[in-house]
């Protein structure tokens, strides 16, 4: 193995590439003002849940945010990202071998998350503010389905790197490994979208080091890619810091997290992924826990609430703390992912 490591990237490629990420960013800023005239125009506020996952009344959600309820909060802002990213790569970084997946899922999932957010901003939710979480696993396993039997039949992708062991042949196995890797994502990165500015700085950093990954890999579209979202959700974070003009709402959230399985799959870092993704793994980690102990212990839970995000709010910290040392955490866990990805594939 090679103790040097050597990048080389022809400038015009390299400047194409940031020049995409510029352009998410201004396209973002320009349809921000279009969509805030028609969400305020046609009322598409955010209606906060009043149920739990397990059906209890949200008593402690509802002490935690009765305040910022008081005022109307806009949702689906996360369509503008979908909109940005969509344009920008059919216009100038469509590749089938590279960016047709991601672009798809990342769409795909917005489309289930914007009719999630519809039924939110119509009052459809039924107590719990949006489609019911049967439904929408159901059309988020559909995408992923469909993805997977892309990646493997016509990608011809049957094995999975592993850092330090090498590939390892999996075959059609690579389908459910597929699905499951972009659904748990997905619904991670929703879990996460909780607070003010949370999910949207740490998709940028999550986004950001697979730019790098991917550009070391030679992967070009798939870097151009991820440097177009990041340059879109910056745009979108400006706004959506503490105290949010806007929420992305599950049209962003979800096309944020598939989208980002799928650059793990083609990367082929997935054993990585949930290493940089370390917060979105801890907050779907502690939903699943809360529920687990509430049904086995009679009601008993863990946490004042999930996700951790909301116990560390009902612990005392106020919602920009919690949400600057997550960026923290997502960042150094960031950094960490890359320094494994380079011993394990070039050391």
């Amino acid at each position: 193995m090679s103790e040097t490591f050597q990048l080389a990237v022809e400038t015009h490629t390299l400047i194409r590439i940031l020049l995409l990420g510029f352009s998410g960013f201004c396209l973002s800023m320009l349809l921000t003002p279009i969509y805030t005239t028609l969400a305020y125009k046609y009322t598409w506020w955010k209606k906060p849940r009043t149920t739990t996952v397990t059906g209890e009344v949200a008593t402690v959600f509802k002490k935690l945010h009765a305040e910022k309820h008081q005022r109307h909060i806009p949702t689906m802002a996360g369509i503008i990202f979908v909109v940005t990213v969509a344009i920008i790569t059919i216009a100038a970084n469509l590749s089938r071998a590279e960016t047709w997946l991601p672009l798809a899922a990342f769409v795909g999932a917005g489309f289930v998350g914007l009719i999630d957010d519809f039924i939110n901003i119509s009052g459809g939710g039924g107590g719990k503010a949006g489609l019911p979480s049967k439904i929408k696993l159901l059309l988020v396993l559909m995408i992923a389905l469909v993805g997977g039997l892309f990646f493997y039949y016509k990608l011809d992708v049957s094995s999975v790197f592993i850092p330090v062991i090498g590939s390892i042949q999996i075959g059609w196995a690579m389908i459910p490994l597929f699905m499951l890797v972009v659904v748990a994502t997905a619904n991670a990165v929703n879990i996460t979208d909780g607070l003010d500015g949370l999910a949207g700085g740490l998709v940028s950093s999550a986004y950001g080091v697979y730019t790098i990954i991917a550009l070391m890999e030679g992967r070009y579209g798939v870097a151009a890619f991820c440097l177009t979202v990041v340059g879109s959700l910056l745009s979108y974070t400006w706004f959506n810091i503490f105290p949010a003009r806007f929420f992305m709402g599950d049209v962003g959230s979800f096309s944020l997290g598939m989208g980002l399985g799928v650059v793990a799959m083609l990367t082929d870092t997935v054993a990585l992924l949930p290493i940089i993704g370390i917060v979105f793994v801890a907050e779907a980690g502690s939903v699943i826990l809360q529920i687990t102990s509430k049904k086995l212990r009679n009601g008993k839970k863990i946490f004042k609430i999930s996700p951790i995000h909301h116990h560390f709010e009902a612990s005392g910290w106020p919602e920009a703390k919690v949400t600057m040392r997550f960026w923290v955490i997502g960042q150094v866990a960031a950094v960490t992912g890359l320094m494994l990805f380079i011993i394990g594939k070039y050391l």
